[in-house]
């Protein structure tokens, strides 16, 4: 399809402060009080150092143009739709209020395959935030590229079966219903335009999703925010997610959770029992 191999360690390295006034509204997009000792709650690095392309260079779909430009950060895949597929992120110290970050990215590998939906184009970025002590968090992530959805393709996921999901084999179990708003919130406070977030239009008769989607990260976030209740502020020492279905705006997420020390398993489902994200974590006591 296309050789990239000049994007092989392109790097782009970006700026940012944490404010307090985003970390009051993190916190307050989350419904959550903030952590006892000044640290910034983990998962808030998705909000620092993002790419701040003009209006004007954003494409159909809301991200930012790519081409063949040094401008250009990721390759020029002639794909039009994007999903953050799965991350694996280390958290190596808390960031704290305050303090000026630098945003370190790489472009470690891309890789074409062809699946059962047609081609796919793999774009893996290495992201590294780095604080006032060093770096703080390290992160690999997965982007997928896929061709254009027919027009007379069904919608996805399918409309809910009758099963239900039954919480009895996990140990700690949320039920949270996203809605307009929470998935506004978040794309504001992730500079996210993709507009499957918040155009329905174009989310149903583009792409072809049934409905609103809710955003990878945001699952991610919510299964954080699900081992803070049970462990406390900035207690994991890893964390990886892989997305499996898409979660759609206005339907029950149930966020679960079973295991400890360095064998934690993290989960969200809908409310029939299919499964929307897979993950684990090592608590950072372990």
């Amino acid at each position: 399809m296309g050789d990239w191999d000049t994007w092989i360690g392109r790097e782009e390295r970006l700026s940012d402060r944490i404010d307090a006034g985003l970390v009051t509204r993190w916190l307050a997009t989350l419904d959550r009080d903030a952590p006892a000792d000044g640290s910034v709650p983990q998962g808030l690095h998705w909000c620092l150092g993002l790419p701040d392309a003009p209006t004007a260079r954003l494409g159909p779909d809301g991200h930012p143009r790519r081409d063949d430009s040094p401008d250009s950060f990721m390759p020029p895949v002639p794909l039009p739709r994007r999903m953050w597929a799965s991350s694996k992120v280390e958290f190596l110290a808390p960031l704290h209020i305050g303090e000026a970050v630098t945003r370190t990215s790489r472009i470690l590998s891309i890789t074409e395959k062809s699946g059962g939906s047609g081609q796919l184009v793999f774009v893996d970025v290495g992201h590294e935030t780095a604080g006032a002590s060093g770096v703080a968090v390290r992160e690999t992530q997965s982007i997928v590229y896929r061709g254009a959805a027919a027009p007379e393709a069904p919608l996805s996921p399918p409309a809910p079966g009758a099963g239900s999901f039954d919480p009895s084999a996990w140990h700690a179990h949320r039920t949270l219903t996203p809605t307009e708003p929470l998935l506004f919130r978040y794309s504001a406070l992730t500079f996210n335009s993709h507009r499957i977030h918040y155009d329905l239009p174009y989310a149903t008769d583009e792409e072809r999703y049934r409905g609103l989607v809710v955003h990878g990260p945001l699952t991610a976030t919510l299964l954080l925010d699900l081992a803070r209740r049970g462990l406390g502020d900035n207690a994991l020492a890893g964390f990886a997610f892989r997305g499996l279905s898409p979660a759609i705006c206005g339907e029950a997420l149930h966020l679960v959770l079973r295991g400890q020390g360095a064998d934690i398993e993290l989960a969200a489902f809908a409310a029939d029992g299919r499964q929307i994200m897979a993950g684990s974590a090592q608590s950072a006591a372990s």
